[in-house]
């Protein structure tokens, strides 16, 4: 599975840099120009990372990230700021403002990689990347396989996804708008009661190995995935 990077942007021979750079590193990547345009790619997809420039026309990069930092639906995104800001009260003011790591420009396609990945590894997405174990469930992203105690059980792609992103957010309470947004995305025009239909299947396919106490409903707000009651 793919890693998905959303670079914003505002120099284009930066942009293309970037992006050429990337994609030849293995990541998938997705450009905006400034954070109109990055705020529409988010509404239709959430990236693994975003890379930020700290000068951006309109909305700073810094001052965008301390907002995205306090929304619950994109706080868990890490963020790279990009500047060539070098001074260490610049370093310490884009780290508080929520940023996950500072590189200073010119820098090279190799050093950012790492970072990615580095940055990654330390929030924990990488490892989610490829497979994820919880409870006797295990999934595999690269070969879209899920099982229960070793056993493969089939799901459909909305029920995958959904499960795949309950596993990698468990003990978390969502909204059905929350869920809606994350696994369905902004952009589809849905009714919420979608996600019960969803959850009951889950839960049908869970009760039959007796693993229905995962999906957990939180009355009056929606649902959350954990092996605590």
């Amino acid at each position: 599975m793919e890693i998905k990077v959303l670079v914003v942007e505002d120099e284009e021979a930066i942009r293309e840099m970037l992006e050429l750079a990337l994609c030849q590193s293995g990541f998938a990547v997705e450009l905006a120009a400034d954070v109109g345009e990055a705020e529409i790619l988010l509404d239709k997809s959430v990236p693994d990372i975003i890379l930020l420039d700290w000068m951006l026309p309109g909305v700073s990069g810094i001052d965008w990230a301390r907002r995205l930092k306090k929304d619950e639906l994109y706080a868990e995104i890490p963020i790279i700021l990009l500047t060539a800001r070098g001074a260490e009260e610049d370093k310490v003011k884009g780290l508080d403002s929520g940023a996950d790591d500072y590189v200073t420009k010119p820098f090279s396609p190799k050093e950012l990689s790492a970072r990615i990945r580095a940055v990654l590894r330390r929030a924990g997405s990488l490892a989610g990347q490829s497979t994820m174990e919880m409870a006797g469930l295990r999934l595999d992203s690269e070969q879209h396989r899920f099982s229960i105690e070793g056993t493969t059980v089939e799901l459909s792609p909305t029920e995958y996804r959904l499960m795949e992103f309950f596993m990698s957010h468990p003990q978390r309470v969502y909204s059905r708008n929350q869920l809606l947004d994350q696994v369905w995305g902004r952009s589809t025009f849905i009714e919420d009661r979608t996600v019960d239909v969803h959850i009951r299947r889950l839960r049908k396919i869970l009760i039959r190995h007796g693993r229905d106490e995962l999906i957990q409903t939180v009355r009056g707000f929606g649902y959350r995935f954990s092996e605590k009651p």
